[in-house]
């Protein structure tokens, strides 16, 4: 490569950009004997990275194709798509489902060029499932661009409704079906005919006879080809057009090379091979159907948990005296709907009248009913047992707990595990490098043996063993199962990178308050210092608008008339405040009392010293400047906790104790779990902090908690888990969602992530050993293009089989 700057007036196109640019002030290099010319040292520098990485291809697409009509007539029309576009500012984004996609080279095609259009911003393509999600700019580029792009290379992109992939997944199960039952129905009369040959050959055979065979021979496997195998041939086709080989171009050179050399040896009276061409197309496709069959089966689970939710509720009139049958969507909030005995709640919301017990079974993997009444909470998709409820909506179809947790499981589905890079980085040059095998293996035979047929039986072997196919289902699958599984154990992990994170983990940091405690904390000691005449009703007023623990226990022991409360604060991890009856009332801890500037006697800090020493968590209480009282409480060791901290000891991971809490208490809970590692009185940041801290030594951090100060150490922590009685930004923070109230599935998500990745690496260990030690058998000779066929649809129902075990999780 060598550059100079030349003179000129001359306006010329940038080699990368195609900005416009003077030849005066232009950078012009030689590159493998061609002038290119660019417009900074930039440009260069991307060209020189792109070149240098074997993707110029990517510069004959960006010239090739431009927005337009696609090259096959097929009606997309972009107001199918629109309901499902989500629009943030100049953000748009939408799911996809493509057909056509067929092995990991697809994936690749359509990432990498998808993301040269101005204004797409980034591109995910999941292999099991075949979506795409997209996310691009509103103002640079439309949907139509977007939807004539995957056209362009022949990916046709559906609407993502309901149970779409289900239903895209059974329709090409049913036409490779129909291809296959005509391709095994021809193949088998050819193989009569092929049987008759080959005994002629031995035996003797009159030409008339011998040419009426091959002719019917020849007539017998152009359907299989040509029909059956038209899928493989139209995607090779598109393949080469766009320069980025797959894996039906190394089907197709195979299949029509043995075809067309069995034409040309009918006239020269040589041997033939329409048997080896039919056979290909015939057991691939099988392959290819039982792929379907087990993508399918793995994808049901969505649909199932998307079916359980009504599209139609009872409506109350306002006197709830008359009801009538309605779609869901036109219900609003705060509408009242009927539930009887039997019936599926179709939307979230509060119970307002009658009692029943409600099968949650769907949400929590707890077969235990659980009985509802008025100002319980109910979701949608559970269903009544024994009772009749009136339910008031508290939100539309899209914002039920049952929508977060579809929505949720097809996001995990579709983000890639960092283990996912190596059969990406692999099928980007597979292909190629196949074929290339497959030439050097034709010129070999023909130049040693001098025999025409050995070299094409062996380069044809070459071609159809080789598989990608398996590399590409090896890590997308199970990711799929895996988290599909859990899913339906009440465990809801946001992406296939978080699994894999889960499964190399080191360290588990608790939370105290409500994670390893029961959160309900009992009031044991109250003292009330004389400056109200209604200590506990202000407190519990105060406290009523908290979601902490301690605040719902105070607000909880009042059982008579709150009084209102003006501007209310809380400080995470210190207290709350707010003003009432014109009075500043604060309630926290005794750092908060300090940073508020209230006066503390000695007398109230050696109390509130005692009731810390007896594992207590003590409340201050200020009025005004002034401490009102101090409120001594226990939060009892949660049933469950002991068991999964000796489980996760005896998984040989470290633990640690993360409370806002004093440190007495946090040591006497600490003692009863046997942890010596403690951090007490820390704040949101502070524990976030902490875990950052533990990042930087090497730690893979597992945190688990569940109060809104919780929320940055989940965010900080490789893995954040909250549990079922979470706070709504705990949820929103962390990666991992536990459903149920139950700490044992902890256990549960690590061995399910420990199994799914033990699974990944055998799919990875089979894809590459397979291919490593098959392709040189063909090379070789030892295997018949047939066997090789055979073997590569083998192969790839080896990976499918093994990520469908993870069902049994």
């Amino acid at each position: 490569m060598s550059g100079s700057d030349t003179s000129g007036t001359e306006m010329v196109p940038c080699s990368h950009c195609l900005q416009k640019t003077s030849r005066a002030t232009a950078i012009i290099v030689e590159i493998n004997g061609e002038s290119k010319v660019f417009c900074c040292k930039g440009c260069l520098g991307v060209y020189e990275l792109i070149h240098n990485n074997s993707l110029d291809a990517f510069y004959n697409q960006r010239c090739d194709w431009q927005p337009g009509p696609p090259a096959t007539e097929v009606n997309l029309q972009a107001s199918a798509f629109s309901d499902t576009v989500t629009i943030s500012g100049n953000e748009h984004r939408i799911e996809l489902l493509l057909s056509g996609i067929r092995c990991a080279s697809c994936v690749w095609l359509i990432e990498k060029f998808l993301m040269k259009i101005d204004g797409v911003v980034s591109i995910r393509v999941n292999y099991a499932t075949h979506k795409a999600t997209i996310t691009w700019n509103g103002e640079k580029v439309t949907i139509d661009t977007i939807l004539q792009a995957f056209r362009s290379i022949g990916y046709l992109p559906h609407p993502c409704h309901g149970n779409g992939t289900a239903d895209l997944f059974a329709q090409e199960k049913q036409d490779l079906l129909l291809r296959f039952g005509t391709a095994g129905f021809f193949s088998m009369q050819l193989m009569l005919f092929t049987a008759a040959l080959y005994a002629g050959f031995f035996e003797g055979i009159e030409d008339r006879y011998r040419l009426a065979f091959q002719l019917i021979s020849w007539a017998l496997a152009t359907p299989v080809l040509f029909y059956s195998g038209y899928p493989f041939l139209s995607s090779a086709l598109r393949s080469l057009r766009r320069m980025t080989l797959n894996m039906d171009v190394l089907v197709a050179l195979g299949s029509l090379s043995a075809y067309f050399y069995s034409i040309v040896m009918i006239f020269y009276g040589g041997e033939m091979f329409f048997d080896t061409a039919s056979m290909i197309i015939t057991f691939i496709l099988l392959g290819r159907f039982l792929e379907a069959g087990s993508r399918l089966k793995a994808g049901n689970a969505i649909a199932e948990l998307a079916e359980l939710q009504p599209h139609e509720a009872l409506l109350l009139s306002m006197n709830g005296e008359t009801s009538m049958m309605v779609p869901i969507t036109t219900l609003k909030s705060g509408d009242r709907i009927a539930i009887i005995p039997g019936d599926r709640i179709p939307l979230d919301g509060t119970v307002v009248d009658g009692e029943a017990e409600v099968n949650e079974a769907m949400l929590t993997g707890e077969s235990n009913p659980v009985f509802k009444e008025p100002g319980c909470k109910v979701f949608a998709g559970s269903f009544s047992i024994n009772g009749r409820l009136s339910i008031s909506v508290s939100g539309n179809a899209g914002s039920t707990l049952l929508a977060q947790i579809i929505r949720t499981v097809e996001e995990a589905q579709a983000r890639k595990a960092p283990i996912q890079s190596i059969a990406d980085k692999t099928a980007s040059y597979f292909v190629p490098a196949t074929i290339f095998l497959a030439l050097a293996t034709f010129l070999y035979w023909k130049l040693t043996s001098a025999s025409t047929v050995t070299a094409l039986m062996n380069s044809v072997s070459v071609l159809v063993i080789a598989c990608p196919c398996a590399l590409g289902l090896a890590t997308p699958l199970a990711i799929l199962v895996g988290t599909t599984s859990a899913g339906k154990r009440g465990i809801l992990v946001k992406g296939g990178d978080v699994f894999e994170s889960v499964s190399k983990t080191t360290m588990v940091v608790l939370d105290k308050t409500g994670t390893i405690t029961t959160g309900k904390p009992s009031l044991t000691d109250l003292n009330d210092y004389g400056h109200s005449p209604s200590f506990l009703q202000h407190v519990a007023s105060l406290e009523s608008a908290s979601e902490h623990p301690t605040g719902r226990t105070i607000a909880a022991a009042w059982q008579g008339e709150l009084l209102t409360t003006e501007q209310f604060r809380a400080i995470p991890g210190r207290g709350v405040s707010g003003v009432i009856a014109e009075t500043i009332w604060r309630a926290g801890s005794k750092a908060f009392m300090t940073e508020e500037g209230v006066e503390l006697q000695p007398i109230h800090e050696s109390y509130a010293s005692r009731l810390e020493a007896e594992g207590k968590t003590i409340v201050m209480v200020a009025c005004g400047n002034k401490l009102a009282g101090i409120i001594g409480m226990i939060d009892d060791l949660r049933e469950d906790a002991l068991p999964l901290i000796k489980v996760l000891r005896n998984k040989g991971l470290s633990l640690k104790i993360l409370t806002g809490d004093n440190q007495g208490v946090a040591d006497f809970i600490a003692a009863k779990c046997g942890i010596t590692d403690v951090h007490a009185g820390l704040g949101p940041l502070e524990k976030a902090a902490v875990i950052h801290a533990l990042k930087q030594k090497g730690e893979c951090v597992m945190m688990v908690g569940d109060g809104i100060n919780d929320a940055p150490a989940l965010t900080e922590a490789d893995i954040g888990v909250t549990l079922g009685h979470a706070s709504g930004i705990a949820l929103e923070s962390a990666s991992v969602a536990i459903l149920n109230d139950d700490l044992r599935l902890i256990n549960t998500l690590i061995k399910s992530s420990s199994r799914c990745f033990s699974i990944i690496r055998q799919n990875l260990v089979w894809a590459f050993s397979y291919n490593l030690i098959a392709l040189p058998l063909a090379v070789t000779g030892v295997l018949h293009p047939i066997v090789s066929a055979l073997l590569m649809v083998v192969s790839s129902l080896v990976v499918v089989s093994n990520s469908l075990r993870l069902k049994k999780i």
